[in-house]
């Protein structure tokens, strides 16, 4: 549920379309047929009631009566269709999905879930409505997302020209103070010299891994420009430094090393003393493994809880190792033949209640059997480590940004595909 967009939380609550569940008033009718679903004159009050409010609350002007009522119909038109499109596809939502995507809601509004409710019955919309108004939201959502990811392609060239863009953009304002070592190479020198030059080189990365004092080591080795000054060339931004240098920094950090790398004078190692304006991103990673059982038509899901306690026991005493049990009993094909490794990853990658069990657990011990929206788990998290993912990020955000351009323009001709392609019959007072 972590995928829904901010627009779609929010347009729950700012309009409250009406049910076709809801229950049937004395006068109502249809007033559009929609393949063979149907729009009621229900729907149309109650989306009146709510647009009226709406514009009223946010001193807005509403349209012309015949404007605003052509353009009511064609949205529960175009949801109708949708709602078809999910049912087609055997999307569901089920009360767990639709409980999370309440609380979800209410977080977004900083308010509780009770203050939720509360504010729905001042505005005299029942709790049971508003809770299945959320599940015919999200099942749309469901449905639109099925359809429109599959016509969405982002080449690997995209992203990296705008991740390169926006690096350039973050990049103009960063200083860095660096030092340098250059190890001298003639332009006639034979290929033992410069295998000879290399290897020295990469000993000298090696020595300042190791806590190596750079100007030191640039003083007695260096044949650079600064090597009488232990190879501090200061702050330089990005556009100030020799293009050799500016090349090899992307989203390094403070101490990083970066070479050696090859020039037409030689070899150069370049360390990244300090650096200001520059934004990175870690985060932690966690190593974990499980086990999971699906329920079945044969297993209950009382009968996976069980199982599961029972491989729990037998790793507890030391009878089973947790790795022979995952690649005998679990359900997850992938992680199974690897012994219920699940690599290294950020939780956010989890669905919500895999993400909170290990976030909580302690490295090294099993947890108790939990269930999750893939069936019964047990999970232990193997180790933790912290890693600086400042590029991973930018790329990120660029297909972030490339996505949703590319998801917007694809929901729009996909609708509008969805709406040609039906068969609608309006009826009139008149029909």
């Amino acid at each position: 549920m972590n995928k829904w967009s901010h627009a779609l939380i929010t347009g729950v609550l700012v309009l409250l379309t009406p049910l076709t569940q809801a229950a049937p008033k004395a006068l109502d009718r249809v007033i559009a047929v929609v393949n063979d679903g149907v729009v009621l004159q229900s729907d149309m009050t109650a989306m009146r009631r709510t647009v009226t409010l709406n514009a009223a609350n946010s001193d807005r002007e509403l349209p012309p009566q015949d404007v605003l009522e052509e353009q009511m119909r064609e949205r529960l038109i175009i949801e109708e269709l949708q709602l078809q499109e999910a049912k087609r596809l055997g999307i569901q939502i089920d009360d767990s999905q639709l409980q999370q995507a309440i609380e979800n809601i209410a977080k977004e509004q900083s308010v509780s879930v009770q203050a939720l409710r509360e504010k729905m019955a001042e505005q005299g919309v029942a709790w049971a409505q508003y809770r299945e108004q959320v599940r015919r939201e999200l099942t749309i959502s469901e449905a639109r997302n099925a359809q429109v990811r599959r016509r969405i392609s982002i080449l690997p060239q995209e992203v990296e020209t705008l991740a390169n863009q926006l690096n350039e953009q973050k990049m103009q304002k960063v200083k860095y103070k660096l030092s340098h070592i250059q190890l001298k190479l003639d332009d006639d020198a034979s290929k033992a010299e410069r295998e000879s030059v290399k290897q020295q080189a990469h000993r000298l990365v090696d020595t300042l891994r190791h806590d190596g004092n750079i100007a030191e080591l640039a003083m007695e080795y260096s044949k650079g420009p600064k090597a009488l000054d232990g190879g501090d060339w200061g702050w330089l931004r990005l556009e100030e430094m020799p293009t050799i240098f500016a090349d090899q920094i992307t989203n390094q950090g403070k101490g990083a090393i970066i070479g050696p790398f090859r020039s037409g004078v030689g070899f150069h190692i370049l360390k990244i003393d300090d650096v200001q304006g520059l934004e990175t991103v870690a985060v932690t990673e966690v190593k974990a493994r499980h086990i999971l059982i699906k329920p079945s038509i044969v297993l209950s899901d009382k009968g996976a809880e069980q199982e599961l306690n029972q491989l729990t026991n037998q790793i507890r005493r030391g009878e089973q190792s947790f790795a022979d049990l995952a690649k005998q009993y679990s359900d997850d094909p992938g992680s199974a033949v690897n012994g219920g490794d699940l690599g290294w990853s950020t939780t956010d990658a989890y669905v919500p209640a895999f993400k909170a069990k290990v976030d909580a657990l302690p490295e090294g011990q099993v947890s108790e059997p939990f269930k999750t929206v893939h069936g019964w788990h047990i999970v232990e998290v193997t180790d933790r480590r912290e890693v600086d993912k400042t590029d991973a990020a930018v790329k990120n955000r660029a297909y972030r940004m490339l996505f949703n351009r590319k998801f917007n323009e694809e929901a729009q001709a996909w609708l509008q595909e969805l709406r040609a392609g039906a068969y609608v019959e309006v009826i009139t007072d008149d029909s």
